[in-house]
């Protein structure tokens, strides 16, 4: 498996700003808001959205260049080296779906980052409940086997609005040694065709813009999977954003 040179890693850590993604709106996304640095894009998200929903159309995305104090579940923490990661939330409004089904909003978001990553070349695959993950270690890790995770998401519903912010922290430029934990991956540790930040998000936009087929069943396959992967259909209740048939990997 080959891995990114300097070069290549410097340029995917270039600063992301607004006209290096202007062509994702209104193309793909509604509204789009860069910042340098933020502390955790799911919590500024989710204070403009409860201060001015109106100004915050379905598929706006909130990215920061770097993120400095990323949240996982459980209260987890998720810091990257400055541009080495992409980190975006997303703003999705969910046609016809009741809050109480925001539960298979993870599954949604992970799907569609499944799709985006095999797209360039990443053989991802959706861990129940919020990572994605690839096979790929070259030896078994308590609680992981060889599986690692490159992905993390944290969805969390908007106090008061019909609507959900998807975070999504995708590992990208990160050398063995920038990894935080053993079971850590990055797209330039697998081998990834594309490093390039804006690339992926537009990848990214256009895998959460997809719509699912109307109608009442969720992910089921996705969300009972244990022991080897399956496959999950990636349909989902009403019209949550999504991509269909990709992959579920263990549970875990």
């Amino acid at each position: 498996m080959s891995t990114p040179g300097a070069d290549e890693t410097a340029r995917s850590r270039r600063p992301l700003t607004a006209a290096s993604l202007a062509g994702l709106v209104p193309a793909t996304l509604a509204r789009l808001e860069v910042l340098p640095t933020s502390a955790s894009t799911n919590t500024r998200l989710l204070d403009l959205v409860a201060r001015d929903g109106d100004e915050w159309p379905h598929l706006s995305v909130l990215i920061a260049d770097h993120q400095t104090a990323g949240r996982g579940r459980a209260g987890r923490a998720w810091v990257t080296p400055r541009g080495a990661a992409l980190t975006a939330s997303f703003l999705i409004r969910p046609d016809h779906v009741d809050r109480a089904d925001y539960g298979w909003a993870p599954l949604v978001a992970g799907l569609a980052t499944v799709r985006a990553l095999r797209r360039v070349g990443v053989g991802a695959w959706l861990k129940w409940p919020n990572d994605v993950v690839v096979e790929a270690g070259v030896r078994d890790i308590a609680g992981w086997g060889r599986w690692r995770k490159c992905v993390g998401i944290l969805c969390e519903a908007v106090p008061g609005d019909d609507a959900l912010v998807a975070g999504i922290g995708i590992n990208v430029s990160q050398s063995p040694a920038e990894l935080p934990v053993p079971h850590a991956a990055s797209l330039a540790t697998l081998g990834a065709t594309a490093l390039d930040r804006p690339t992926l998000a537009g990848l990214l936009a256009a895998e959460l813009r997809t719509p699912s087929p109307s109608g009442r069943r969720g992910p089921t396959s996705a969300a009972r999977s244990s022991g080897s992967p399956r496959r999950s259909d990636g349909t989902s209740r009403s019209k949550f954003p999504t991509a269909s048939r990709s992959r579920a990997a263990p549970r875990g």
